[in-house]
């Protein structure tokens, strides 16, 4: 692993727009929009008293779908081919828009303005990979996940079967403390219809309803995930050289087995390089928004749903205090990472190794004030939070028995060779 630093967590603010249908919902005396943008990093909340905060993106409810993300999200595609690992995800209260903003319920019948995040994220990232001579003599493996928290059980939304006859998801962690599924089908890709044809199918799968906020609310917190592994050469005289100076040595090794060869790489590449292994996730966490039971008028199932989002939620804020609330982070040294699924799922992208961006989407009604400060101030703390991203690289064979004997025998003959020569 090399190139790791300290980073924040990057935090935009959209704002959504009153439509006809929430002032059919709305009371007429608490109509009035209680939220003005005075700049594209601040915002101004009129209520008993005046708030001020400040972000990094702040979009009013005018901004286009387009404007989002090519202000807050396409650097991180590009991130994300450098072999971080990145994370975006949607917070607020329920029906603020966060599931139209990710796109996470993307399909054919929507118009492209419409479309959120996802869908313009992968179209950018085959793009890059098929088009930019950075990457035209790599190899790309890219797999999709795609899961759902529902009343803390883990289920697989691309999964086999149903029911109890899905294999089992599991949270574990590796021997360097990172967070890895278990039981999680991950399928291959290989363009961006594939992609959106998954996004599409676990959608289906995930679980909504109707409350008296939202008649299509989320009742679970959703995972739409990447894993691309990349392979590029790295030549000892110079050509694609990335190695950090701080990092092992490489060694010089023979040519792969032609499984691991690209075809477009071309005759530059002899016996002086090394294949490095790049593997990165792309993580689209869509959150269910948090509910209010007297204002959603939820009962039985609809009331159990919403009280494990809001145990979920409410571990998650326990999470951003403790790692951005400057008074507890001096006297805090356990992070409660595991009181939660959703904590845990979560755990490399707040103060690991991620490069994350929280969209916080809030209603400007002054119906929905407590809930919007809410939003905003977990959304402050969580710009305080400090990730240590790292490309995640190492020289392919490290772990290849085969390779590793190749290597000993090819070095022994180099040895013998350079021994006869000196005498």
């Amino acid at each position: 692993m090399t190139s790791e630093g300290a980073t924040s967590v990057q935090v935009a603010v959209r704002i959504k727009p009153i439509t006809d249908e929430d002032l059919e919902k709305l009371p007429t005396r608490f109509q009035r929009q209680v939220i003005t943008t005075p700049s594209p990093h601040q915002i101004v909340v009129e209520g008993e008293k005046r708030q001020f905060y400040h972000f990094d993106h702040v979009f009013p409810p005018e901004t286009t779908q387009q404007e989002i993300y090519e202000k807050s999200v396409e650097n991180l595609v590009d991130k994300f081919l450098e072999g971080y690992n990145v994370t975006i995800l949607a917070y607020g209260q329920t029906s603020s828009g966060k599931t139209h903003t990710m796109g996470t319920a993307d399909n054919s019948s929507i118009p492209y303005h419409n479309k959120g995040i996802i869908p313009r994220a992968i179209a950018t990232l085959f793009h890059t990979m098929n088009t930019s001579s950075l990457y035209m003599n790599r190899k790309f493996s890219i797999k999709v996940s795609f899961i759902e928290i529902y009343n803390e059980d883990l289920i697989d939304l691309l999964g086999e079967g149903e029911g109890e006859s899905r294999p089992q998801v599991m949270i574990r962690e590796d021997s360097k403390g990172h967070i890895y599924w278990s039981g999680l089908q991950e399928l291959q890709v290989n363009s961006v219809d594939d992609v959106i044809a998954y996004l599409a199918r676990g959608s289906l799968n995930r679980q909504v309803g109707a409350t008296d906020m939202n008649a299509k609310s989320s009742r679970s917190h959703a995972i739409f995930s990447l894993t691309m592994s990349q392979q590029k050469l790295v030549n000892h005289n110079g050509y694609n050289n990335y190695s950090n100076p701080g990092s092992r040595p490489t060694t010089p090794s023979s040519k792969l087995m032609g499984s691991r060869a690209n075809s477009r790489l071309d005759s530059r590449f002899d016996d002086e390089s090394d294949w490095i292994t790049i593997t990165s996730k792309f993580h689209f966490v869509d959150l269910a928004g948090s509910e209010r039971l007297k204002r959603t008028a939820a009962s039985g199932d609809r009331a159990k749903e919403g009280i494990s989002i809001n145990s979920g939620l409410l571990a998650l804020g326990n999470v951003i205090s403790a790692l951005g609330d400057p008074n507890k982070a001096k006297h805090t040294t356990h992070i409660p990472y595991r009181d939660s699924k959703l904590t845990r799922l979560l755990q490399d992208s707040l103060g690991g190794n991620a490069q994350t961006l929280m969209i916080a989407c809030v209603s400007p009604a002054e119906f929905n004030l407590n809930e919007t400060v809410n939003t905003l101030k977990y959304a402050n703390r969580a710009r305080n939070i400090k990730n240590s991203a790292a490309i995640n690289q190492e020289e392919t064979g490290w772990n290849d028995m085969i390779h590793l004997q190749n290597l000993v025998v090819k070095l022994r003959s180099e040895i013998s060779n350079l021994k006869n020569y000196t005498c």
